[in-house]
């Protein structure tokens, strides 16, 4: 929240000539009729926005001429806004012969110092940089960092930074502190804090049944410290959403790829629908399935007509479909060579299937 402070007046020195002030506005203003007969009258400013410490003449009064730029009051704060009353405009005026302002009925000016805003995010970000930086084998995003005391916006001078001036930290305990210079004033500021490497990693939000599918809602995306960091680690949503828990899970377990597979369409020891396309002919007879699969997988089936052996794709929930081409290599073995005769090699027969 804007912070509402009061503007204190300078000591500024009033003139000799200004002490001898006629008693009457109207001598006064008599006293100074070049500056009356100007086409254009000195208006007062409803609001204003100003850069630096102090606030001058120019600032707050349009037209203002000679005296535009002397300083009458302190600004506030930086990124604050105060306000002043007309009256002790017009006081501070006085004695600088700025004589029939237009005050357009107002009361009081609001006064803004500008600013430029450092959130605590890129002051974050600053410090994870020169860790990594010292330490070469870590990357600034993969680094959590955790403040002593809660990061504000820092705010400085419009066109003025904050600099490194020192970094101090312990690669055994996750300690450092640093100390920035603020390039508008000779105040630094100093920060102090933890940090640790980290990976992204999905966990899980509830529990899981074996063979249970995954959805977006059961997943939720964390940092962890990279001690427990394991092998085929799944860190995005889109990795797992869809796929099936090979066993049971429990929440805040860390996803790993090998926990997760397609969910099975099709299991072992299903009754399942058995399509023969070959060209011109298309043949539907019951079967059984010998293993599971997902919707693509090959997966060898039972012909409980025949029962033989055959290998088919999984098209859809209890469908397998075998081809020509499927039937030719699981039945149709290669011809072989046999020994050459007259110089020239002849080839066998197949064996005739029982």
């Amino acid at each position: 929240m804007i912070k509402l402070a009061m503007l204190s007046l300078l000591a500024l020195t009033v003139p000799a000539a200004a002490q001898n002030v006629p008693a009457s506005f109207s001598e006064r203003f008599a006293a100074h009729a070049p500056l009356a007969q100007r086409s254009t009258a000195p208006t007062l400013k409803s609001a204003i926005t100003v850069t630096g410490d102090v606030v001058r003449i120019g600032d707050l009064v349009e037209n203002a001429g000679d005296v535009a730029n002397i300083a009458i009051f302190r600004a506030p704060n930086l990124g604050e806004t105060g306000r002043v009353s007309v009256g002790r405009i017009i006081d501070a005026l006085l004695p600088h012969e700025l004589f029939k302002l237009d005050t357009r009925g107002l009361t009081d000016v609001a006064v803004t110092r500008a600013s430029t805003i450092i959130s605590p995010k890129d002051i974050e970000a600053r410090i994870a940089q020169s860790l990594a930086g010292r330490q070469r084998s870590a990357d600034p995003s993969n680094l959590t960092l955790t403040f002593d005391t809660d990061a504000r916006p820092i705010h400085v001078e419009p066109g003025t930074d904050l600099r490194l001036l020192r970094m101090a930290y312990d690669p055994r305990n996750g300690r450092f502190e640093v100390l920035f210079e603020r390039t508008d004033t000779r105040t630094p500021l100093r920060i102090t804090g933890t940090y640790a490497e980290t990976f992204v990693a999905a966990v899980l939000a509830r529990p899981l049944a074996a063979g249970e599918i995954v959805r977006a809602t059961d997943i939720t995306i964390v940092r962890r410290p990279k001690s427990e960091f394991i092998a085929n680690i799944i860190n995005s949503a889109d990795q797992a959403i869809g796929l099936a828990a090979r066993r049971a899970m429990r929440p805040g377990d860390l996803l790993r790829q090998t926990d997760l597979s397609k969910p099975e369409t099709i299991a072992r020891n299903d009754n399942v629908s058995i399509t023969y396309q070959v060209p011109g002919i298309t043949l539907t007879l019951r079967g059984k399935a010998l293993e599971g699969g997902s919707i693509g997988d090959s997966i060898n089936v039972l012909n409980v007509l025949s029962k033989r052996t055959v290998q088919g794709t999984i098209a859809g929930p209890g469908h397998v479909v075998v081809t020509a081409t499927t039937l030719l290599n699981t039945t149709a073995p290669a011809p072989r060579l046999a020994a050459q005769t007259n110089g020239r090699p002849t080839t066998q027969p197949p064996a005739s299937a029982e």
